[in-house]
This record gives structure tokens, C-alpha cells and sequence, in this order.
């Protein structure tokens, strides 16, 4: 029998979840077309063996990367998650073991110069692993500091060869409602995606993650690869990544096709623009009963502040 004891710093669900979502007959639609193609799919066996990739851990840590803060305790961060494949609570450690990491095969499409598909067991050990110390922001206002273990999503941009055309990426996570029920829940655009433009995907700071605290990453942080870029709200951040896609035009995003006025595609952190429900200017520390200022672009202003000149048109901020 699982136990709730939501601790004094948790947000309440009504404020993470929009309920205009439940009415959006639009995401209803789209989520019941991928259904279809989902409920296809061979039920899962939930049991898995041992990591095949655990000798690379723990990875050497970058230590160009450093923290303003103490890092969280693991178990607080492992403990608090939003993952809606598996549900809606933040108590999604137990649901998400029926993840199936196993084989689990990556698809680099579109706009390259050769579309292929590689094992991530394969990609992991291609390309260069680091641990990098990296505060993390929720749109919810609450926030971690942790050790991320990755492949610089540049490096991988190398590795994929795109064409000149690409002036996006498109990320895409697994579709099978069976083994994550929470796909189920048709007023959703299932699969989710993700996007980032050319120019952001070859600054330095994003990661395509692959472990946490110097181990592979578990199932409820997204595993086996989810993508973490620092400098916006943690929804960018897709997990369980199964297609990775060049793209020439700008993709809807999951949370865009959900609620656009809310969550845009763009969605860096800044403290002086409000979700339309609550505010943006602190955060709450997870697992303390801290609450700190928020930081304009989470605090990596200097590393990306650049990539948005010019771009005045553009609701960048939310």
C-alpha cells in the first residue's frame, strides 16, 4: 500500500495541472489519432536486469560547472517528479518501474545527411560523457540543484551531420499506453515532443541526459535519455527520447498544443514574467523550506542571453 506524506514544500496539483486542459477538445482529438497507433503495441514485461551501461559511471565531472547552492539530496529529488506518461501525481517512483529501458533504440531523422537508427546502448558509448552541476526550474516555482550525467547535446548535433535546412530540432518520446497508462488520458497530445532551435542545441550548456549522482538515470527522471536545458522552465525538458528529428520549420510542442497562452515553445526562465497563475519571481527549494529569488535565465544569462537578440517579436519568456 503506497502512503502519500506530501511534505510542506510540495505544490498542489490543481496548480500543475490547467484545468482547461480536461476541456480542450482540440488535444482530445489529437491524442485519440496516436492512441490508436499506441494500443498496437505487445504488452511489456516490467521486469529488467542490470544496467548494461553502468561501468561508465561515474563520469568524470566538468568542473566548469558550478552551483550557487548546496546540491539536493538525492532522495528528494528522486522523489519528486512530473513524468504525466505515468500520471499526474508527483509520486510517480513506483509507476514509472513499468518504464521498459530494454532495448531502447534512437531515430535521428529528417534533415541529415543519412537518417539511422542506433541503440542507445551503442550512442551512449560514441560520444563523450561528462557530470555537470546544473540548477534545475519548474514552471510549478519550485526548483532542484543536481549532478547530471550526459552527452553535450552539441556533440550529438556533430554526430547526427544535419543539412543546412534544419533550423530546429524536434524531440520525441515513446508511445505506448499500455506499459504508461498515463497515455491513456486522451485530452493529451501524445506522444510528447519537444523542440529547440539549431542555435540553441549548439550552445554548450544542454544535455542529453543519461545518468544522475554519478548513476545510470532511473525511470522516473526520465531514462534511459532525456534531454535538460538549464536556462528554461523544466517542461522543455522531454524524457525517454525515442526520436530525435532536423527540421526545417519551428515544431508544436507538447505543453504548446496543450495550453499556447501558458507554455511556450520558447519558455526561458525569467522572474518578472508571470505564468498567467502565479508568479515567477522565487522559487521553492526542493526538499528545504527554502525559498530563494529567481534567477533570469535560471542564472545562465551569460551563456545564452545572446541567442535572443534581435528577437523582440518573440514571447520568450513563457
Amino acid at each position: 500500500m503506497l502512503i502519500k506524506n506530501r511534505p510542506s514544500w510540495a505544490i498542489p496539483e490543481s496548480e500543475a495541472t490547467p484545468e482547461a486542459v480536461f476541456f480542450n477538445r482540440r488535444a482530445f482529438m489529437a491524442g485519440g489519432a496516436g492512441l490508436i497507433a499506441g494500443a498496437a503495441l505487445p504488452g511489456a514485461a516490467f521486469a529488467q536486469g542490470a544496467d548494461p551501461t553502468l561501468d561508465l559511471y561515474p563520469a568524470k565531472t566538468n568542473t566548469a560547472y558550478t552551483l550557487d547552492r548546496p546540491v539536493t539530496p538525492e532522495a528528494d529529488a528522486a522523489s519528486y517528479n512530473n513524468f504525466y506518461e505515468f500520471g499526474t501525481s508527483k509520486d510517480i517512483v513506483a509507476a514509472s518501474k513499468r518504464l521498459v529501458t530494454r532495448p531502447w533504440t534512437v531515430a535521428i531523422d529528417g534533415l541529415v545527411e543519412k537518417p539511422f537508427e542506433i541503440a542507445f546502448d551503442d550512442l551512449v558509448r560514441k560520444l563523450p560523457l561528462e557530470e555537470r552541476l546544473y540548477r534545475f526550474r519548474c514552471v510549478e516555482a519550485w526548483s532542484m540543484a543536481v549532478p547530471w550525467t550526459g552527452i553535450p547535446l552539441k556533440a550529438f548535433v556533430d554526430f547526427a551531420k544535419p543539412l543546412s535546412g534544419a533550423k530546429y530540432i524536434r524531440f520525441e518520446t515513446f508511445l505506448n499506453p499500455r506499459m504508461a497508462p498515463g497515455q491513456s488520458a486522451r485530452w493529451y497530445p501524445w506522444p510528447y515532443t519537444e523542440g529547440l532551435s539549431m542555435a540553441e542545441a549548439a550552445n554548450e550548456l544542454p544535455l542529453l541526459v543519461t545518468g544522475i549522482y554519478g548513476k545510470p538515470i532511473p525511470t522516473q527522471h526520465g531514462a534511459p535519455l532525456r534531454l535538460v536545458v538549464p536556462w528554461k522552465y523544466g517542461f522543455k525538458s522531454i524524457k525517454s527520447i525515442t526520436k530525435i528529428s532536423f527540421v526545417a520549420e519551428r515544431p508544436k510542442t507538447f505543453w504548446e498544443g496543450l495550453q499556447a497562452a501558458e507554455y511556450g515553445f520558447w519558455a526561458n526562465v525569467n522572474p518578472e514574467v508571470a505564468h498567467p497563475r502565479w508568479s515567477q519571481a522565487s522559487e521553492q527549494i526542493l526538499g528545504t523550506r527554502d525559498r530563494k529569488p529567481t534567477l533570469l535565465y535560471n542564472g545562465y544569462g551569460e551563456q545564452v542571453a545572446s541567442l535572443y537578440k534581435g528577437m523582440e517579436g518573440e514571447k520568450l519568456f513563457m
